[in-house]
């Protein structure tokens, strides 16, 4: 039998009546947790918003006809399998329209693409939503660490059990001593994140796949007075001229002689995203063909030791490039989750990839990483660059907490 998965360049770039495509790749702004502009949003808030606006940004679809929508979240109570499934009704999706969560930690906004994606490449489905939600405003209090587990695990013989619990700073710290990662390339990789993103935020670059959410407001020292409405429009956690200087001088976040920082690690944020995918013989027969953006080719996820997680990326991505037979340089462009400055220059480098073609608008470093939302968030950002840059192949890749990698293929329209 035939793999489904395109194999070369050439059927990677080839067009197929079976190609899963993309019509839209929305997201929220992404805001600082407890201080920006989500600071008193909910998650599902959130998700209503960039659903509605997915809704909204195809009007051609009947949405009765989407088949299921499935949404990462990593943080919130239930999974966030009741309140997400609220907000989508809420959204204006009718209740025929099904609804489920998914946790693969930092990659479940991709995990729910790629899970709708299979469903529409193995005849389950002909039409989803797959995104993600995240308020860590709201669900960080344990900082992503079970607070209840099996007395027995925490005394595991297995060394890598115990590790998978393992704060994640102390990963990064791991990955930068084992590889040879040093402080200065980690703070020079940072201010050159907050760089991009700087300029692309300004050049107007990220407006076409943000959703402007109205939320509200409250004073904390006047908890009864009614909420004050606000428009989020853009991402507040870019930090504009941001210097080396600035960046070296902060002490280091997680053991006294580490060199990971508050300024060399994602920043903990608040989110939403959510991606339209379908059968191109669907768009088709919808005559919705002139509205596909992008397609998924493929989804690749590896394993690798919970105590260097942030390595995920440098086994999940050569898994992807065999998987489809192609190689590094055919990949125009990246979106490479920046959990740290450490794993991500780590991945990029033992990847052979051009840095040059790495988060060209920036990464989590500067936008933010709403664990749930991140995945979703990259691709939101890949295909308007895509476009942009009339680049081909993008890929967007981000390591796992418990350690594992994961890697996605998209081509542009």
């Amino acid at each position: 039998m035939a793999s489904p998965i395109p194999r070369g360049l050439k059927q990677v770039l080839a067009k197929s009546p079976n190609d899963i495509v993309i019509l839209s790749s929305l997201r929220t702004p992404v805001t600082r947790a407890k201080k920006g502009g989500f600071k008193d949003a909910y998650p599902e808030e959130l998700l209503a918003s960039v659903l509605r606006a997915t809704l909204k940004a195809n009007p051609n679809l009947d949405p009765a006809l989407i088949d299921d929508v499935t949404i990462g979240s990593v943080l919130q109570e239930l999974g966030g399998a009741k309140a997400g499934r609220m907000a989508q009704i809420h959204a204006g999706f009718p209740h025929s329209v099904p609804f489920n969560t998914i946790n693969r930690q930092c990659s479940s906004g991709l995990a729910a693409i790629t899970a709708v994606a299979y469903g529409i490449r193995s005849g389950a489905l002909n039409v989803g939503v797959g995104g993600g939600m995240e308020s860590m405003t709201r669900n960080y209090g344990s900082r992503a660490i079970p607070t209840v587990l099996w007395p027995e695990l925490k005394e595991s013989h297995s060394q890598d059990a115990r590790d998978c619990i393992m704060p994640m700073g102390l990963t990064s710290e791991n990955v930068a001593e084992r590889y040879g990662v040093s402080r200065a390339d980690q703070d020079a990789f940072s201010v050159e994140s907050h760089k991009k993103a700087s300029a692309a935020q300004k050049a107007g670059r990220f407006d076409s796949e943000i959703v402007p959410v109205t939320t509200k407001h409250y004073d904390p020292e006047h908890p009864e007075a009614p909420g004050k409405e606000v428009t989020i429009t853009q991402d507040d956690g870019i930090r504009h001229g941001l210097t080396l200087e600035k960046v070296a001088s902060l002490k280091p976040a997680f053991k006294a002689d580490g060199a990971s920082t508050a300024g060399n690690s994602s920043q903990v944020s608040d989110g939403a995203a959510a991606s339209l995918l379908m059968r191109r013989s669907t768009a088709e027969e919808l005559g919705l063909s002139g509205s596909i953006k992008a397609r998924w080719v493929a989804t690749a996820v590896a394993g690798c030791a919970p105590d260097e997680m942030g390595v995920g990326p440098a086994v999940a991505i050569p898994k992807l490039l065999e998987t489809v037979g192609i190689q590094v340089s055919d990949v125009g462009v990246w979106e490479i989750n920046e959990a740290f400055a450490s794993q991500a220059l780590y991945s990029v480098r033992k990847c052979g990839i051009d840095e040059a073609k790495v988060n060209p608008n920036g990464g989590a470093i500067a936008i933010g990483h709403p664990l749930g939302a991140t995945g979703a968030r990259q691709l939101a950002d890949l295909i308007p660059e895509l476009e942009r840059s009339g680049k081909d192949i993008g890929v967007v890749s981000m390591c796992i907490g418990t350690g594992m990698g994961m890697a996605g293929m998209f081509v542009r329209e």
